[in-house]
Formats: C-alpha cells, structure tokens, sequence
C-alpha cells in the first residue's frame, strides 16, 4: 500500500509540476505576444528604406489582436499592419528626410484586389518626391505583380517566374454535399441575379450569374492591365496574349518582354539597394518595416488640432450579435456612429465599409444610425474590396459614396434561405420528431420539416417588403426613382467604374480621399482622424481568444480550407432574410 501512495504522489507531483511548467511557458509566450505590440520608438537613421513586405492577410484596420500575430505552426510572432497604417506609412515616406526610398519584397498581396490598388496608387503618388522604389521577388503571382509594377526598377530570381494568366472567378457550390447529406435548403428570393443561393440549389452558375461574374472580371481585368501597359510599356493586346500563351513561367521570357528590368538572386538586390544608401557592408543597409515604422518620431507627428474626422471601420459580413474586428454586428458599428455623432469635436464621419452584406435587419439598423447621423454632420461612405447588398444598403444614403474601380458593390436584392433536414435525421441518422401543436403554423421555420405553401408564402412576401423597402432606400439616397434602382438592381453586382457609370457611386478614390472630401465639407485644414470602433487592448483580446471567441488558430490549422468551414460557420449565425452579396467568389 505504501508503495501504491508513494507513486501515486509521485505522479499527482509530476503533473502538477509539468502544468506550472507549461503555464510558465504559456504566461512567458503571452508576454512575447503582448510586449510585442508595445509602441516602443524606434530611431529612423538617415538613408533608411521603407521595407514592404505585404505576405500577410491585409485588414482595412489591423485588428488588436496579439494571437492573430502568432504563427501556431513555428509560434513565431509578427505584427500585421492594416491597409490604414500601410497607406500612412508610404504617405509618411514620402516626406520623411531620413527616408531615401521603398524595397517592395513581396511576391504575393494577400489583400482584396481593391485594396491593392490603394497601396499602388499610395505608391504612384511616393513616386513624386523623386525618391526611389526597387520591387523584387522570387516569383510574382497577378496582384503581387500588379503592384510591383509600379517600381522604378523591377528585379525577379533568375529562376523565377510570374503567374500572369487572366482573372478566373470561381464559386463553391454545396449543393451536391447537401444532397448526400439529405439536407434540403428552402430558397425564397428576389432578383434575376440574386444569386447567392445558388451554391446550395446549383451545381453550376445559372446563365445570369456568369453573365454578371463575366461582365464584373472583364473590368476589374481591364483595371489592372491598364497601369501595368503604361509602366513596362507594354500594350493590353500584347498582355493578353502573353497571358493566353503562359509565356511568363520563364524569367529570361519575362526580361526578353520587358515584364522586368533584370534577373538578381536576392543578395545582388541588396548590393543594389546599398548602392543608394551609400553604404558597403549589407549589416550596415538600413531596410525599417511598416510596424517598426509606425514607432518613429516622424511617423507619429501629426496635428494638434482637436477638430476630428471619425473614421469607422465596418468589416465582415453582418449579423446579429455585438460585432467586432470579423464582422459587422448590431451594436459595434451603430454604437460606433452614435458616438461621432455626439462628439462635439468629429466635424465629419467617414463609414469605411469592407462587407458582402447578410442580415437584412441589422443592415437597416446600420442605415438608421447613418441617416441619424446625416442630420447633424457629413458622412462619406469609402468601399473597399467589396460592399454588396447589406454593405451597399448601409452606404446608400451617405452625403458622397466613393468606390475603387474595382470594388465589388451593388447587389441590391433580398433573399431567404431555410434548411429543411428532415431526410439527414430520418433517413441518414433514424432520428424522428413528433409534435402537438396549439396553432396550424406554431411550427413555422421548424428545420426539422419542409415550409407548408402558405408559410412559404408569407416567407416571400416578407422578402419582397424588404427588396422594396430596400430600393427605396437606394432611391431616396441616391435621388433616383424606383425604377430606375430597381432596373440596376435584382441582385446584379458590378465593379466600382460601373457604379460609377449607373449612379450608385459619386466618385472613384481610396479612404485617403473620402476622408480629404470630408474635411473639405465642413471647411477643415487642420484635424486628426478618429478611428471607431474602438478595439479591445491586447490583453481583453487575449482572454477572448483563450475562451474560444476567436478562430485565429482554427483558421491557421485548416490552411486554404478554412474559407470553406467559414462559409458553412456563418450560415448558423446568419438571419434567415439576408441582404448578401449574390456569392463567394474568388478572383484569382
């Protein structure tokens, strides 16, 4: 018996103290994460280069987020910089003495197409100070070319290659899944071209989809071969057809066709960007990250004024719930306006919208605040990569809408979707129901069974109140009349220089923009920007992530299968009339 209690205690010791070991190794990697986001200054020396390396996911606002920070895989930390802070810093750049120039060192944007033509333009406009920009890379795929184009001097590996093959919009379609399954998923909808169902009623794009996918590709691939013909002089004929005949999977094709200005393994660019520097020894080339940017004294002046202009970042799609970084909830951005509204220091607003839509409801919500807020001061809307149905919807009704050429927007149209699962339980699993019921429709929306006629009905009639609730709202917005939003509507998206074209946008232009023509409106020269919501510090972030309330982990582990588990994740979250973008596609 003694012998049992002796290595009983041995063992409860020897887990206890390998659990203080983790928790110490934990707290000790918390701290990492935490102090890592620290704003330390950093000493920007003169002849220093700003150095972009843009292989993360790229956010309109980088998220407070320290686990989102952390590789899971090698539990190595880096700070993500968002969209803001990258156009900030090149602007900062572009004045900053102690800054000679900027080393693009990304083969790969991983932001919205949208977004990476803000960075560019940012890029064009650093381009007249006279200083400097080298690009460089291993290999380029389409947006990492895209925006290295714009470099006075382009360089690529002597084996490397550029993935320049055309746009291809592809859709993920479940419908197949929910037959094996023995789901059936009840479609009630308005718009010709209110397709966002059709991944779960379709195996393929019905004939309107792809005329609209095909319409919308076509100019966002006009948009992005236009600065590349004028930077490498090189003609949209000849693009394309270079694209058609994958000519550019050989770098010395690439050279001979002008796509770069020379074939340099890596340590030869640094030789190169020494060269400028003045400076012999690579340890003594002065190469300062955008978040080791942010920290220095001369990123960090800025105006005294209290006058403000509150941007308010909404980002994800919209759904119930208090909302946050991910997505758009009833509360965060309704909150959000309601406090620039009755701050009597933010002279303007400026709603920054990145959103495909979804609920109905907190889309009008949203609208309402807007509309409140108009009364008292300017609002201007900026689209980023996409603001669609429920993103358009909160947009509509802003003093000035602007949109990159090829933000994806529009999408006017209304749409329901009912899971009935009653073969998965029957059939798949032998799981049966049985009820009683006080009134013919107290089981109205039960998944469990199909919708009767009649519940169908009312379904449809509740989705057609709100498409024309909706279009009115565009109308009145947008001074149009109902016809004339209804006949751009029906679910139809478009690219940001076709909004243009039909009304639904004012003008084309980044969030730099929209917050100068705010500032212009209410007369201001002098002002700081306010950014709202406010995010959670580091540490609440933190306790967030550890009690499961993030996917960050979840979302590494799946890798590019992640997009998947999160398109069937929100379909739990989602309201059953939804104001959504009319798919998920991905243009690649």
């Amino acid at each position: 018996m003694s012998q049992f209690f002796k290595y009983t205690l041995a063992t409860v010791l020897g887990v206890f103290i390998a659990g203080l070991i983790s928790l110490f190794l934990f707290f000790g990697i918390v701290g990492a994460i935490v102090s890592s986001t620290e704003d330390k200054e950093v000493i920007s020396d003169a002849h220093s280069i700003l150095h972009l390396d843009l292989d993360y996911p790229i956010t309109d606002r980088g998220m407070n987020d320290p686990f989102s920070q952390m590789n899971f895989m090698d539990f190595s930390i880096r700070e993500r910089p968002g969209l803001d802070v990258i156009i900030r810093s090149i602007k900062k750049a572009k004045e900053d003495p102690n800054i000679d120039g900027i080393y693009i060192d990304s083969q790969s944007v991983l932001a919205g197409i949208s977004s990476t033509q803000e960075i560019r333009n940012a890029l064009e406009d650093f381009k007249t100070s006279g200083k400097f920009i080298v690009a460089y890379a291993t290999a380029f795929d389409q947006k990492g070319y895209y925006l290295a184009s714009v470099a006075d001097k382009l360089y690529l590996h002597p084996e490397g290659l550029i993935y320049f093959v055309g746009l291809n919009g592809q859709v993920t379609f479940f419908k197949g899944a929910m037959e094996k399954l023995g789901v059936d998923m009840q479609i009630i909808r308005h718009g010709q071209f209110k397709s966002a169902v059709e991944p779960f009623m379709l195996d393929k794009m019905s004939d309107a989809n792809k005329k609209q996918t095909s319409a919308l590709i076509h100019s966002v691939w006009s948009e992005l071969l236009t600065p590349i013909s004028a930077a490498r002089n090189i003609s949209i004929d000849d693009l394309n057809q270079f694209a058609d005949d994958l000519v550019l999977n050989d770098a010395k094709l690439a050279l001979e066709n002008n796509f770069v200005d020379g074939l340099k393994y890596g340590d030869e660019v640094k030789t190169y960007l020494m060269s400028f520097s003045g400076v012999e020894e690579e340890k003594d080339l002065k190469l300062l990250s955008v978040d080791k940017y942010t920290k220095t004294a001369f990123y960090k002046e800025g105006s005294k004024s209290r006058d403000k202009i509150a941007v308010i970042y909404a980002s994800g799609e919209i759904m119930p719930g208090k909302g946050d970084d991910t997505y758009i909830g009833e509360k965060n951005i309704a909150k959000a306006l309601k406090e620039a509204r009755e701050n009597s220091r933010v002279k303007a607003v400026v709603l920054r919208i990145n959103s495909p839509g979804g609920s109905a409801l907190v889309s009008d919500l949203i609208w309402r605040e807007v509309e409140l807020t108009k009364a008292e001061k300017p609002v201007i809307a900026s689209m980023s990569d996409v603001a669609a149905s429920g993103g358009y919807y909160i947009a509509c009704n802003s003093n000035q809408i602007f949109a990159e050429p090829t933000t994806i927007t529009g999408s006017i149209g209304v749409f329901g979707m009912i899971p009935n699962v009653k073969e998965l339980m029957n059939d798949k699993l032998g799981i049966t129901f049985d009820q009683v019921m006080t009134n013919k429709n107290a089981d109205f929306m039960d998944i469990t069974k199909p919708l009767s006629p009649f519940q169908r009905a009312v379904i449809q009639n509740s989705i057609e109140h709100v498409y024309s609730s909706f279009v009115n709202k565009v109308a009145k917005g947008r001074n149009m009349n109902f016809k004339a939003v209804d006949a751009i509507g029906q679910g139809r998206v478009w690219s940001g220089n076709q909004a243009l074209e039909i009304g639904l946008v004012d003008t084309i232009g980044g969030l730099e923009d929209a917050i100068a023509a705010a500032a212009k409106r209410v007369d201001l020269s002098d002002y700081r920007v306010l950014s709202l919501p406010v995010q959670k510090d580091a540490f609440t972030k933190m306790l967030e992530d550890l009690s499961g309330e993030s996917a960050v982990f979840f979302d590494q582990k799946l890798g590019i299968f992640s997009k998947y588990a999160k398109q069937l994740r929100n379909i739990e979250n989602q309201d059953f009339i939804q104001a959504r973008m009319p798919f998920d596609m991905e243009i690649k």
